[in-house]
């Protein structure tokens, strides 16, 4: 069994085209990436999934791996499921699913999200952090997640939604969690998983999470303190560039 990052990689995007190969730092932006989901300790192997040939070329130069996927797959956990499948791993192989916008992504949560799907043994696992300072709770962008104890310490996710949950009807203080786009399943479970039909309330919230839960399968969720600085628009790409060159 080897434990593999994958991480999709999409050249079109609606509000920053072309953003995994921007290169004002001096690297592409997926390479950023790339350098910081090899830094875990949990992985043995990162792959990206390209939707095109440029992609491709530019990561292959750099000597790193990456596999050409069908450019129509509808979300990044569909191009994840033929990636593996391209890679051919075992059915009972880790994959880790990192979102391929997040240059600071700090690897010791990829390692606490392994950590926690592990020790569960559940289907699947992903990653959540109490509200940070800037974080707005009523922001849709913003997953939110409600979360219960197991027996075995880890948490397991009940809901997910754009919307602040739980409702706070009478002031009395809630610990909002918000949601971290990192999923941790076997090959297994993934190949099932993307054969499901969109269920409804995926439809209703727009989270593909949520086709897991409807379908009664148990989420370890880990909780981590963490920032979120992914890149969706040119001034996101821009405060990054003067981060990382300061």
């Amino acid at each position: 069994m080897s434990i593999v990052g994958i991480i999709p990689a999409r050249f079109e995007s609606t509000r920053l085209p072309g953003k995994v190969l921007l290169s004002d730092t001096g690297k592409p932006l997926i390479v950023h990436v790339v350098e910081s989901v090899q830094r875990s300790t949990r992985l043995d192997r990162v792959v990206v999934a390209a939707d095109t040939q440029e992609i491709c070329k530019v990561l292959t130069d750099l000597d790193i791996e990456v596999v050409l996927t069908d450019p129509s797959h509808p979300n990044g956990t569909s191009r994840l499921a033929e990636a593996a499948q391209i890679l051919g791993l075992d059915l009972d192989d880790i994959i880790v699913n990192v979102q391929g916008d997040e240059p600071e992504l700090d690897p010791k949560l990829i390692d606490s999200a392994v950590d926690a799907f592990v020790l569960s043994g559940v289907e699947m696992g992903t990653l959540a952090s109490p509200l940070q300072d800037g974080d707005d709770v009523s922001n849709p962008n913003l997953v939110k997640v409600v979360t219960r104890k197991a027996q075995d310490g880890v948490d397991r996710a009940i809901y997910f939604s754009r919307s602040p949950v739980p409702f706070d009807r009478d002031s009395q203080g809630v610990d909002w969690l918000k949601h971290a786009g990192i999923y941790v399943y076997r090959r297994q479970f993934l190949d099932q998983f993307v054969s499901w039909p969109i269920s409804r309330l995926e439809s209703v919230e727009q989270l593909e999470q949520l086709r897991a839960i409807e379908a009664g399968v148990e989420i370890a969720v880990a909780i981590c303190p963490f920032v979120h600085k992914g890149i969706d628009t040119p001034e996101d790409y821009r405060a990054f560039c003067a981060r990382i060159t300061q």
